[in-house]
């Protein structure tokens, strides 16, 4: 199973990468792909979109954190979690 969760990267100031990753990894572990950034301390936010819908289409369940970092940035807006796609 994937999740979108946080991923630290700053050493004295907290800053986080939003990963995909498989819930057996640890917290610094190997992600499957970099789909954002977080900055709390600047409060600053850069997401890259059609990664993180990829993801969720396919079952990806976000964390709390990051389930209302996507909510402020209105992702779910565009999230429609029955959608097809025939191609």
């Amino acid at each position: 199973m994937v999740k979108l969760r946080l991923k630290r990267c700053g050493r004295k100031q907290a800053v986080y990468r939003i990963v995909a990753i498989d819930v057996r990894s640890r917290r610094e572990g190997k992600d499957l792909r970099k789909v954002g950034f977080y900055d709390p301390i600047k409060n600053q936010t850069f997401l890259n979109v059609p990664a993180i819908l990829y993801f969720l289409e396919r079952g990806a369940q976000p964390t709390k954190t990051v389930q209302d970092i996507l909510k402020k940035a209105e992702v779910f807006k565009e999230f429609r979690p029955n959608q097809t796609k025939f191609t």
